[in-house]
């Protein structure tokens, strides 16, 4: 095994084209630039999707099980003891593991993972500034972690269940997570090797944060996305979800400046606190031994296709950020091939020298992490296609060059479903604001990837989960 220290850090609702540097010169962030140009930048890096409105929940449980969407178990509230958990693993190989932030997948899972850690928050979403956590139980048990709403809109301070630990008042949650953070890296002692998760609950709603953060962005100054619309062209079976309801329809272009202003200094803020975190590991001098690993849990809308939330399978709400840095890893490198977040599981395994449990259905990527001549443009990556989910309601698969989306949707009712193809050509349109699905030229795309839409569809039964 090789002793290196791993630090995971996950974003909450942080789309793909949000780091400065890389590809949206509007999102200040400097510290993530400086991790891009000594890592490598998984440029098609991607979330398989959702089985529930809170996309984040089975996001999380893919990443932290390393199985695909719909081997998890109701939708990843809860893990199985079957199931094996990225952070029990490395505990089991001897490492100190500590778990900070937001858990979205039950507290048993969560006191199987971690040695250490708190404050943690057992939820979804809550208020940045009132942030209701517990701090970390040794017996591994959490009761009150129970009695907060899994996917509950903004609770008032006065609502929070008294039995939390406590309600962290005014201090923002990205400040309250990141200082606890840093907090365990000063209080180590010794060279045991640790794995640090680190979830945040920024950026996600309520978009809120420190006044000096979003001084700096003027919300007439923001560029609204190229494929900005005010309403969705057709009803996609959740467009009265929460996510849709946090601003009016139409949608218009000052209210989405807002949004974006609002959302790209959360962006920010977090940039700020992350690059705290690498400078105390620089101190330390422990730099040449800690891998980084940095993934945002899912995208989001905010004006895209006349949408707002991540409830769907445009690229905007599949498409992730996902960078690796550290010994060994290929620094100043993007690579092109195609990635599942559920890969990174096994991709940490084989980078420090440990076996995969056998209950993991995500490939590695170290070889492409490690090789600067694989990833390159063209380059597939371990999945030749990928296939996406929402509910019942979408499905989706893709290749080097197309991409089809299959929508269900129940007509009012009970009067049967309505079935609608959106087909967009992944090279020249990838803001995909053109369905080509009923072009002549493209049929042989249309049957060919419909075909093999149908063959993964039939493999997506809810009884697989075990």
């Amino acid at each position: 095994m090789k002793p290196y220290d791993v630090i995971f850090i996950l974003t909450d609702d942080q789309r793909y084209n949000t780091i400065g540097a890389l590809n949206n010169p509007q999102v200040l962030t400097p510290n993530l630039d400086k991790l891009v140009g000594s890592g490598t930048w998984c440029e098609q890096a991607f979330i398989m999707g959702g089985t529930c409105p809170a996309v984040c929940m089975p996001s999380r449980a893919m990443i932290h099980t390393g199985r695909h969407l719909f081997h998890l178990e109701n939708s990843g509230e809860s893990i199985p003891a079957g199931h094996a958990l990225w952070g029990e693993h490395l505990r089991n190989h001897g490492y100190e593991t500590c778990g900070i932030g937001k858990w979205h997948n039950g507290p048993e899972a969560y006191a199987r993972s971690f040695t250490t850690g708190g404050p943690v928050f057992f939820g979804g979403m809550d208020d940045h500034w009132n942030v209701p956590v517990c701090a970390f139980h040794p017996d591994g048990k959490y009761p009150e972690a129970r009695l907060h709403p899994w996917n509950s809109g903004v609770a008032p301070v006065e609502s929070i269940p008294k039995v939390y630990e406590t309600v962290k008042a005014g201090t923002h949650s990205t400040d309250l997570f990141a200082d606890a953070a840093i907090e365990f890296l000063n209080r180590r002692d010794g060279d045991k090797p640790y794995f640090l998760s680190l979830a945040f609950m920024a950026p996600h709603d309520p978009r809120t944060t420190p006044k000096a953060y979003r001084d700096l962005y003027q919300d007439d100054s923001i560029a609204i996305p190229g494929n900005f619309m005010g309403v969705h062209p057709f009803d996609n079976g959740e467009m009265d979800v929460r996510d849709e309801h946090l601003e009016a329809w139409p949608r218009t272009p000052a209210a989405i400046r807002r949004h974006l202003a609002d959302y790209y200094a959360m962006i920010t803020h977090l940039d700020d606190r992350i690059g705290d975190i690498v400078d105390t590991v620089v101190r330390q001098g422990k730099l040449n031994r800690t891998i980084f690993i940095l993934a945002g849990d899912n995208g989001l809308a905010i004006g895209s296709h006349g949408l707002m939330g991540k409830q769907n399978l445009y690229d905007h709400s599949i498409h992730v950020p996902l960078l690796w840095a550290g010994p060994g890893i290929v620094p100043g490198h993007i690579s092109q091939s195609r990635c599942y977040l559920f890969d990174i599981f096994p991709t940490v395994c084989d980078l420090l020298g440990i076996e995969t449990p056998s209950t993991v259905d995500g490939i590695s990527m170290a070889k492409q992490l490690t090789d600067s001549s694989l990833g390159v443009a063209g380059g597939r990556g371990p999945h030749a296609t990928m296939c996406f989910a929402y509910k019942n309601l979408q499905r989706c698969i893709m290749d080097d060059t197309r991409k089809l989306i299959k929508y269900t949707v129940p007509q009012p009712c009970g009067d049967g479903t309505t079935i609608r193809y959106q087909l967009f050509d992944r090279q020249s349109d990838p803001s995909e604001l053109r369905d080509i699905s009923s072009e002549p030229q493209e049929q042989a795309h249309l049957k060919r990837l419909g075909k093999h839409l149908e063959e993964w569809i039939a493999t997506l039964e809810p009884s697989s989960a075990k």
